[in-house]
């Protein structure tokens, strides 16, 4: 069976970025909307995916992640020349899945692309089922099992596994966390957070120290493997 044809929508204006992607990524099996600014972005309709540089002709690329998180979940990968960490923490707060930064190596670019877009398809397909060798979160029914057995977790535990399984594979930043468990007011306070993933990790874990569900980002924040 032939595999799906994807196509991808890739905002860039530097046309040595673009103009070796396009036939990179086309040969790969991935059909390919490209826009040079953001107005031409508004305008794209109809793709799987995004990848977004953040300086455009029109304004900053990052203002298309809310615009586009308004109506849509597709995964945003954005991809910058600009290396400070407060840029990438900024993007992935607003709603970006993933960030690379330029120079980029088109193995890595191609891997991260698929695993996004087999993300996407799995989520679809398990209906709010995560699966993860021993581990089960049915975001439906709220029930979190290991080896089959239910895992007791308390309110703000499980609140905070939902939020993590609800974009496996995404990383969650700290502000992100802290203000859809605890609230805005507790942006900052990042000690709750460290508390609860411990706690989280020795239910979740065989071993918390080295975990393989429940993963850390440095300096950044948290994601579901």
């Amino acid at each position: 069976m032939s595999q799906p044809v994807h196509t991808l929508l890739l905002v860039e204006d530097d046309a040595g970025v673009y103009q070796f992607l396009m036939p990179a990524l086309s040969a790969h099996g991935y059909r390919v909307i490209h826009a040079r600014t953001l107005a031409q972005a508004r305008q794209a309709a109809d793709y799987a995916m995004v990848i977004l540089d953040l300086g455009l002709p029109d304004g900053e690329g990052e203002q298309f992640i809310p615009h586009l998180r308004a109506c849509s979940d597709v995964p945003i990968l954005v991809l910058s020349a600009r290396q400070d960490e407060a840029d990438k923490v900024h993007c992935l707060n607003l709603g970006a899945d993933d960030y690379m930064m330029k120079p980029f190596g088109l193995p890595e670019l191609l891997a991260r692309i698929q695993a996004a877009l087999r993300r996407t398809a799995m989520m679809q397909m398990r209906d709010h089922v995560y699966q993860q060798g021993a581990l089960s979160i049915n975001r439906a029914s709220g029930i979190v099992s290991k080896h089959g057995e239910t895992l007791h977790l308390s309110p703000i535990e499980h609140a905070l596994l939902m939020q993590l399984a609800s974009k496996p594979g995404t990383i969650f930043t700290h502000a992100q966390l802290l203000t859809q468990i605890w609230g805005a007011e507790y942006i900052n306070d990042t000690h709750y957070l460290r508390i609860h993933v411990g706690r989280l990790r020795t239910k979740l874990e065989d071993n918390p120290a080295q975990p393989r569900y429940l993963l850390t980002e440095l300096g950044l924040g948290y994601r579901l493997a």
